[in-house]
């Protein structure tokens, strides 16, 4: 057996990729994507009939040069998840801008408008889990978009606050940033690598995994951004996993059992009391953790990066088009 089929045995594994050849040479459960990704992705001539479609789409809608960009990018996350759930049997994350972080009401209204998107197209809203920051706008929103029936991913997690803030508002699931807050600790620490069973990012998922499952929490834990295979394997057993297609690639080439480490019936075991966070004291304890702050904040730049450049690409293709 391998470590990807016996990790799969505690552990629903997605695909973090817009890579569709990808996901099924891995067969993952879910899928997630973001800008970056679907910009790598349109690059590829396989895909460049869906860029094209998108285009087509966007034109039909009429309008200025930046709203036309704004439904190309739209229509181009819809069309990548439409085709990625034809491989997937489960679900797919599409992500809300990253310049939404700190505005509800548009976060709602871009949740909205992506699942509209999808239902037109035939597709349940039970297969698709709208992507937020967890910053407390997005979480507020998500709150409201989870009360319409609408399912949320939180992304770009990185305090416990922003974990107990995202289960008290009821979302579906939560991306915990496991490689992210290593790179913090490993800088902070002049470069020097961390030895695994010390390892900080790995050490967040297993409190927040064990503090939901305590307090009966339905909301689940979804590590991400993982840095090599053993981060993988330490967390083995949390709700979900996202892996890149290279981490997926070395799991499945590896041999061997994969013991469970995350499990429900050693949560009781977590010394954490239970909280109920205000937003001011929300606020005040994500503010007190210094990785997660900066991590927070930095994370929300290169998403919106990410995503500029998306639209710069479809900007090109859109004044291409109307010539």
């Amino acid at each position: 057996m391998t470590l990807l089929d016996s990790l799969k045995q505690y552990t629903t594994v997605v695909a973090d990729t817009g890579d569709i050849d990808a996901i099924r040479q891995h067969r993952p459960q879910d899928a997630t994507t973001n800008p970056s990704l679907l910009y790598s992705a349109a690059q590829m001539p396989a895909y460049r009939h869906l860029v094209d479609q998108a285009i087509e789409l966007a034109s039909d809608l009429g309008g200025s040069q930046t709203q036309m960009a704004e439904e190309f990018i739209d229509n181009l996350f819809v069309l990548f998840g439409l085709e990625i759930l034809k491989v997937v049997p489960g679900r797919v994350s599409t992500e809300v801008a990253a310049s939404l972080s700190f505005d509800s009401p548009g976060t709602v209204a871009k949740g909205r408008k992506l699942i509209s998107l999808y239902e037109k197209k035939g597709v349940s809203r039970e297969r698709i889990l709208i992507k937020v920051a967890s910053t407390w706008e997005g979480i507020q929103a998500a709150a409201m978009l989870e009360s319409e029936g609408i399912h949320c991913n939180l992304t770009l997690l990185f305090s416990f606050a922003q974990a107990i803030a995202c289960a008290e508002a009821g979302v579906t699931l939560i991306s915990p940033f496991v490689g992210r807050i290593y790179d913090w600790y490993k800088k902070e620490g002049g470069g020097k690598e961390i030895a695994p069973d010390q390892d900080p990012g790995v050490a967040s998922v297993t409190r927040i995994y064990d503090y939901y499952k305590k307090y009966g929490y339905k909301t689940q834990v979804m590590g991400a951004s993982f840095r090599n295979v053993n981060q993988i394997v330490r967390l083995a057993g949390s709700d979900l996993l996202t892996i890149s297609p290279d981490l997926l690639d070395k799991l499945e080439k590896t041999q061997g059992p994969l013991q469970r480490a995350l499990d429900p019936a050693k949560a009781p075991a977590s010394k954490d009391e239970q909280l109920h966070l205000t937003e001011k004291s929300f606020r005040w304890m994500h503010n007190e953790d210094a990785m997660a702050t900066e991590k927070l904040a930095e994370g929300i730049r290169k998403f919106n990066a990410d995503a500029r450049r998306l639209e710069q690409y479809a900007l090109s293709q859109v004044a291409e088009k109307v010539g």
